[in-house]
């Protein structure tokens, strides 16, 4: 049950299709005291449910839709109930626009040295050679040769370590919610924007030194390997709008699956939350603050919605109200 860089999926960049996989809801297999732990874990997180918000000060009006990054079938039926009152918008804001998105792309096929390691020591030289191997097997069940994940920045091996091995190479692995809301806003020559650059994002995984990061890729090794069980896990919990649930889900199955003591898994995990939801939340929401006397949609993945650092309760201590809508 190893989820915890699995929800990298959730949080960023497009990545594969889940159609591909045919895992099974790993929710199904909690013993009651599981399910007593998560539902406890949630009761106190603010806005821990609802894919679909409306927030609203003065002439301002921003649905923020949370979004799954991979593909499924089921999100087509959710747009077409979306598509009346988001066609309505003045503009739509995304992490990352699908066009810069390409932009990106072309330049890393030009220049792969934006994710790779160029000078100093490589990951074998920063990690210990039983953490290496376990980690080489991983990367080997993705077509990833040791020697060519060794100049990886820590930060992308852990992207291809959350992708499971199911579904590479899928045709329609960007096919998320993202893609079908640009889709949307296309189709309605609605203006699309990004709420972050992709430097800003690398820089972002690059802040602390690269000694931190590689240990930060040991310390989880059993909790990085992302299976088809668990994005059918996150796939599901997301259709059903429980977003807060898949955070902790993840949180609770990390640990256990993890050689670490509880302290020290709670030290790397708040460390990803800070990186992930708290940093790159405060950072949008510099943008979103902005955004004055129209109708926008927000739309970002659904793990940036709830919680205490999440956009809706920043929202709601910036004196805008929040009203769940349908989804």
């Amino acid at each position: 049950m190893r989820l915890v860089l699995g929800i990298l999926l959730f949080f960023l960049l497009p990545l594969q299709a889940i159609a591909a996989c045919e895992g099974r809801d790993l929710r199904q297999d909690l013993t009651p005291e599981e399910r007593a732990e998560l539902d406890a874990a949630l009761a106190d997180i603010p806005f821990a449910e609802g894919n679909h918000w409306v927030a609203r000060k003065g002439s301002t009006t921003l649905h923020l839709v949370g979004t799954l990054h991979t593909n499924d079938p089921r999100m087509d039926a959710v747009v077409e109930r979306l598509v009346p009152i988001l066609s309505e918008a003045d503009n739509f804001y995304f992490e990352i626009t699908q066009e810069d998105m390409k932009d990106f792309e072309q330049s890393l096929a030009k220049d792969f040295s934006q994710v790779l390691i160029t000078s100093g020591p490589t990951l074998i030289d920063l990690i210990d050679e039983e953490s290496w191997q376990t980690i080489s097997a991983l990367l080997a069940e993705r077509g990833i040769p040791s020697w060519v994940a060794a100049k990886m920045q820590p930060w992308f091996l852990n992207m291809i370590l959350g992708i499971p091995p199911c579904l590479m190479g899928q045709p329609d692995a960007d096919y998320g919610m993202d893609k079908r809301l640009s889709e949307l806003a296309e189709q309605h020559g609605i203006p699309r924007h990004s709420l972050e650059t992709i430097e800003e994002l690398m820089a972002l995984f690059n802040t602390h030194p690269i000694e931190q990061q590689a240990q930060s890729v040991v310390h989880l090794a059993d909790a990085l390997d992302a299976g088809e069980d668990q994005l059918a896990t996150m796939a599901n919990a997301y259709l059903e709008e429980k977003h807060a649930e898949i955070l902790q889900f993840a949180r609770l199955q990390g640990n256990a699956d993890s050689d670490l003591s509880d302290g020290e898994f709670d030290a790397e995990w708040a460390g990803f939350e800070e990186q992930l939801l708290v940093q790159r939340n405060e950072n949008w929401l510099r943008h979103i603050l902005a955004i004055r006397d129209e109708t926008a949609v927000i739309a970002v993945g659904a793990g940036h919605l709830g919680g205490e650092h999440g956009l809706l309760n920043r929202l709601q201590q910036e004196g805008y109200t929040l009203e769940r809508a349908e989804f």
